[in-house]
């Protein structure tokens, strides 16, 4: 387009009747421009409104429970859905939201529960009660083992430079205890 606007002028400098021709083409540029302009400026808007409209959307809320249990810890209603964490994934992602190693306990010695099948419901002194699946594990970068049998909850407390301390439970039995940091395990969050 530019070659042409050039030719345009030159043309222009040495012959008046192409004088019409080059204004019509100055005029065609233009509001090309301007239609692509306004083009860009719809989509803009379309791309916003959009993004808005996804905010506004009715999503699912994080919900923490009230568990009743003496430090007054709130605990999410679920899992962070992204699938399992190593340690230092977890701790970089969720920090402070993390539990401490005394809140797994607490939880642990605190609460009733009760094996649905695929998991726990642990209910509170209060009466209410949050689910943890036995969503398995992921051993150090291996595939996913345990799925429907074993749950794990990383807290943000570290054991030595190799490990750090999670809430581990089958159909049989719930402890608190320490892993490797490269393993993939579940996060729930607390407040």
């Amino acid at each position: 387009m530019k070659k042409i606007l050039f030719s345009c002028m030159v043309v222009c400098a040495f012959q008046m009747s192409y004088a019409q021709i080059c204004n019509e083409l100055l005029q065609t540029f233009q509001q090309g421009r301007d239609d692509a302009q306004k083009k860009y400026e719809k989509y803009e808007c379309n791309k916003r409104t959009q993004q808005e409209n996804s905010s506004i959307s009715p999503q699912k809320q994080p919900v923490y429970v009230d568990l009743g249990l003496p430090s007054g810890t709130l605990w999410k209603d679920q899992n962070e859905d992204s699938g399992f964490y190593t340690y230092e994934e977890a701790v970089a992602k969720f920090g402070n939201n993390l539990p401490t190693k005394e809140q797994l306990e607490e939880l642990k010695d605190f609460c009733r529960w009760s094996w649905t099948g695929s998991g726990y419901k642990v209910e509170g002194p209060s009466g209410e009660s949050i689910t943890l699946p036995a969503a398995g594990y992921r051993y150090c970068g291996d595939s996913v083992y345990g799925v429907g049998s074993y749950g794990y909850c990383w807290s943000s407390t570290p054991y030595d430079s190799e490990g750090a301390w999670y809430l581990y439970f089958t159909s049989s039995e719930v402890y608190v205890g320490s892993l490797n940091r490269c393993d993939g395990r579940s996060v729930r969050l607390v407040r």
